[in-house]
């Protein structure tokens, strides 16, 4: 346990991407931080999400999110550099490009594009082959957006996990059961192993979160919601874009490995994989990419994303109890949004100016 010899100022519940940066945005910010983590840090959805540093389709999404996403892809070269630096682990950023291969996005694409200043063009097929020679050969109509990135998400958990332990007391595999309220006010929390005392709590705890709120009273909708998603051993420089197709995306790595997901499943808390999902996973990446379909497959996965009605996380204080803070129910873009999400959650914490405007991400509005 890394131990800053001060009481904590601010105690963070979940050991996630999201609260990792939000611990470290806080250390370095001058803050005495607790993480408490029921398991080890980054080993639910933060580990076994793709990486993308992009929503999806962000034309579909509501521009809070656009906000946020924009602000955090603006950080992550800079986050990516500082981590080497302080820990020798490399996240691996790597700014792929991302092909968008669905015909029927095109106009929503162009029009989010001109509106945000971002760069895209249309592919025709021969262009579209020769960037992407094993592609296959009915696919014609393409996006190409040349400046999204990815990140390598369980070696940016071991990273910021690094950065963060000279900094903060970590407990990990320490289950938070409550939240001690007294008069009105957070005073800290209690685990198993009793209580631990903090001027303000910032709740982090992903899909958990709502259940750790209950006890508030309406607690933020914030369900779980399973992504399984297999992976490839490709060979580097086999396929070099990120490619997005009917909902299903591919990521190619560094090391030649092969992505491929993802499902959406309101399956509770089961995080099990399942080999009907693996079978039809297959079948559109084959249908995508047909090499793959000689490429041996080398680990199937699931995680539990923390999914709100909005798809708009939930930032910010929460309004029946002082000192208490959300930051949580980033549904698919946790990753893609976690640096700003830090950042503004630090800010209203610290009542520092906020880095966006902090309300359409309060609890409030979204009830």
């Amino acid at each position: 346990m890394a131990n800053t010899g001060r009481a904590s100022d601010v105690i963070v519940v979940g050991g996630g991407i999201i609260g990792l940066l939000t611990a470290r945005e806080l250390a370095i910010s001058g803050a005495a931080v607790t993480l408490i983590e029921m398991g080890a840090t980054g080993q639910e959805s933060s580990w076994a999400g793709g990486g993308i540093v992009s929503p999806l389709y962000p034309w579909r999404d509501p521009e809070p999110i656009t906000a946020l996403a924009r602000w955090s892809r603006t950080a992550y070269p800079r986050l990516a550099e500082a981590l080497i630096d302080e820990t020798g682990l490399d996240p691996e950023y790597t700014a792929s490009g991302m092909l968008v291969l669905d015909r029927e996005e095109q106009p929503a694409a162009h029009a989010w594009a001109a509106r945000h200043g971002e760069p895209i063009e249309t592919l025709a097929a021969a262009r579209l082959h020769e960037l992407e020679p094993q592609l296959g050969s009915e696919l014609t109509d393409a996006l190409r957006l040349p400046e999204i990135a990815q990140i390598r998400t369980p070696r940016l958990a071991k990273a910021v996990r690094r950065s963060v332990e000279p900094r903060i007391r970590l407990r990990e595999h320490e289950e938070v059961m409550d939240l001690e309220i007294t008069s009105g006010r957070v005073t800290g929390v209690r685990t198993r192993s009793g209580t631990v005392a903090a001027s303000a709590v910032v709740i982090c705890a992903g899909a958990w979160t709502a259940r750790l709120l209950a006890q508030l009273g309406q607690p933020p909708e914030i369900t779980p919601v399973r992504g399984q998603m297999i992976l490839f051993h490709g060979k580097p420089g086999q396929i070099t874009h990120i490619t997005l197709y009917q909902d299903r995306y591919l990521i190619p790595r560094r090391d030649g490995r092969l992505l491929f997901g993802s499902t959406i499943e309101h399956s509770g808390f089961v995080k099990a994989t399942t080999a009907e999902v693996r079978e039809a996973l297959y079948r559109a990446a084959f249908a995508m990419f047909p090499v793959l379909k000689q490429t041996p497959i080398e680990e199937h996965w699931s995680g539990l994303r923390p999914s709100s009605p909005s798809g708009i996380p939930y930032i910010g204080a929460h309004p029946e109890a002082t000192g208490l803070f959300i930051n949580a129910g980033h549904f698919r873009n946790g990753l893609v949004t976690g640096p700003a999400s830090a950042r503004l959650a630090a800010d209203l914490l610290l009542q520092r100016p906020p880095i966006l405007d902090p309300t359409p991400y309060a609890l409030q509005a979204q009830r």
